[in-house]
């Protein structure tokens, strides 16, 4: 049976839009096949690693073939366990709102931890980067408060979306969906919006 984790970006709790999204999907999710597995992953439940000096030098040691010794084989031992609970399931549901036009820093962070030689990736010096993690598939909610397209330059610009979609095709997944919610919340109404997001978020959960 398939295995879906959810992975959280978003700190705001019930007052999440993204958040709201992903119940939604999720509702629907199980809904279409009651007992599928679904697990949470909040990247603000403290659980997530550092990834400071010893992690960066235990990675490059890594690539060279080497292997990490002391607080660097810590580093290295939980970025992998990270890495493994990640790796346990086929499918992911991302909740992703925009941050000064791209993702949350813990996301980001989940990234950098995550995206290791021989787990995420694999390296050859003449054909470059292969991404390892395949088979698997990906729903991804993006949201934002101010940005839209079509606005202008004045209301931002998408770095979230584009970034965070090369990752996931970089790291092996290429089945991706996604469900787009960006109003203009100072000056508009989102209601409509809003209904329709919840809509696209539960026609996928039905067929994920």
């Amino acid at each position: 049976m398939s295995r879906l984790l959810h992975i959280s970006a978003s700190p705001r709790g019930d007052r999440s839009e993204s958040l709201t999204l992903a119940r939604a999907f999720l509702d629907a999710y199980q809904e279409a096949a009651p007992g599928r597995v679904v697990d949470t992953f909040d990247l603000w439940d403290g659980s997530l690693p550092a990834f400071g000096p010893p992690a960066a030098a235990a990675k490059m040691a890594v690539f060279a073939g080497d292997e990490p010794v002391g607080e660097q084989a810590d580093a290295w031992q939980a970025a992998r366990e990270t890495f493994e609970r990640f790796d346990s399931h086929d499918r992911y549901l991302f909740s992703v709102p925009m941050w000064n036009a791209g993702v949350p820093y813990i996301l980001k962070q989940f990234i950098d931890v995550v995206s290791q030689p021989g787990l995420v990736f694999a390296f050859d010096p003449e054909k470059g980067y292969t991404g390892l993690l395949r088979g698997k598939k990906a729903a991804v909610v993006y949201t934002g408060a101010v940005y839209g397209e079509g606005r202008g330059p004045a209301f931002g610009n998408d770095f979230q979306r584009p970034f965070f979609e090369d990752w996931l095709r970089w790291a092996g997944i290429t089945d991706v969906e996604a469900v787009e919610f960006r109003p203009n919340l100072a000056t508009a109404d989102a209601d409509a919006g809003r209904r329709a997001a919840v809509a696209r978020a539960r026609d996928l959960g039905k067929a994920f």
